[in-house]
Parts: C-alpha cells; sequence; structure tokens
C-alpha cells in the first residue's frame, strides 16, 4: 500500500508555478484563451492518467482546466501523486499553457452539532451528498462543497452553528485575509493560524481562511 507524505514534502516536490496543496489534495489551474487547445491537453492527462493507473479529476470549462488529484486508497497525497503532477507539468508546457498560481479555492461547509449522526443524516438525505466519514458529506458529482460537522459541548443558541471554510493555497492566504479584513471584516482569532485563522463579517457570521500549514499532516 502507497505510503501518504507530508504536506510539506508534497509542496516543495512538485511545480510551484503550477500546484497547490489544499484539503488533502493537490490541485492545479492551467489556463489558456485557446478552448481548442485545452480540450486537446485535457484528452492528454486523462491518457496519462491510464497510463500510471491514477485518475485525477478534471474540470474543463472555457479558460482553464483544474487538475486535482489524491490518492483516495489511502486518504492522501503520495508518491503517484507527486509523479502524476510532474507528467501533468510537463504536458502543460509543451502545450503552451500558462498557470493561475493560486490554484484556485477549495470550499468546506463547517456545521457544529452535538448529535452529530442525527444531524448528518438529515443533511445527508437533504443534500443528496455521500457519507465518506461519520462527520464528512460529500456531493457524489463532485461540484458542490464539503459539508463537515464539528461536535459542540453544549447547547449554543445565541449564535450561528454554521460557517464556511475557505481553503486556499498557503501563500495565498495574507492576501485572502487582507482582502476580507478591508471589506469590513474582523479577525475573530487567529489563535491556529497558519492552520485556520476565523474571521467575522459586520453581522457576526463566521468564515475560516485554511491552509495546510500547521496540521498534523504538514
Amino acid at each position: 500500500m502507497a505510503v501518504t507524505l507530508p504536506h510539506s514534502e508534497v509542496s516543495a516536490s512538485v511545480d510551484e508555478r503550477h500546484w497547490r496543496v489544499m484539503l488533502g489534495r493537490l490541485r492545479a489551474t492551467f489556463t489558456s484563451k485557446d478552448y481548442p487547445a485545452l480540450t486537446r491537453f485535457t484528452a492528454d492527462v486523462a491518457a496519462l492518467a491510464q497510463e500510471l493507473d491514477h485518475h485525477p479529476d478534471l474540470l474543463l470549462r472555457w479558460g482553464a482546466v483544474v487538475v486535482t488529484t489524491t490518492s483516495h486508497d489511502v486518504g492522501g497525497l503520495t508518491e503517484r501523486d507527486v509523479t502524476l503532477a510532474a507528467r501533468v507539468s510537463a504536458l502543460a508546457e509543451a502545450a503552451g499553457l500558462g498557470a493561475k498560481g493560486s490554484a484556485g479555492q477549495a470550499i468546506e461547509v463547517a456545521i457544529d452539532a452535538i448529535d452529530i449522526p442525527a444531524v448528518s443524516a438529515f443533511w445527508e438525505a437533504v443534500l443528496g451528498y455521500r457519507r465518506t466519514a461519520p462527520d464528512e458529506l460529500v456531493d457524489p458529482d463532485g461540484v458542490g462543497p464539503d459539508v463537515w460537522f464539528q461536535q459542540m459541548d453544549a447547547p449554543r443558541p445565541q449564535r450561528n452553528r454554521i460557517h464556511v471554510d475557505v481553503t486556499v493555497a498557503h501563500d495565498e492566504a495574507p492576501a485572502r485575509l487582507e482582502a476580507a479584513l478591508a471589506a469590513g471584516g474582523t479577525l475573530v482569532s487567529a489563535e491556529e493560524a497558519p492552520a485556520f485563522w476565523v474571521l467575522a463579517d459586520v453581522e457576526g457570521n463566521e468564515a475560516c481562511v485554511c491552509t495546510w500549514q500547521g496540521r498534523a499532516a504538514s
């Protein structure tokens, strides 16, 4: 069985022009105004995936192809992902594609709950999501944000119990924080930074800006 690699090792091993670690995945966004070139690149990545027997998620839209890879069998990043990333970067170079260095973002919705099994069952049903862990739901189509459940010790009726986690590339976090604060937000806590910063809007609704750094897998 493949061995998971620390996020710091993966981050240091891939082309920093293209790839970023986010939510236990490697992601790159390749860009071009030539849509046929992007479709050919997508087909080339698909053929490479068959060759390596390691299949990333591919999202093709006008102007960009987003490539996301992880090793699902071990629940993390492995040498297979590093190898795939290097080969995909070479394909992008050969195709003359550009890259969005920040690699975009990943959104999670976090729900605080006392009875996680009961609460998560409702959200699993109403969203039509698939359960991947006792405290985690994902969109089976891979389009919507992940939903995860955080254990509460006591009822908290005085505040909203749903917040949004925005995971960005580690080097994108300072700019995202600055933009949120400039837009009227407040910094609630930086105690767990750089794993996450807790922010709030002017009415107290919270969002966390998250990175892979400062976590057990880093």
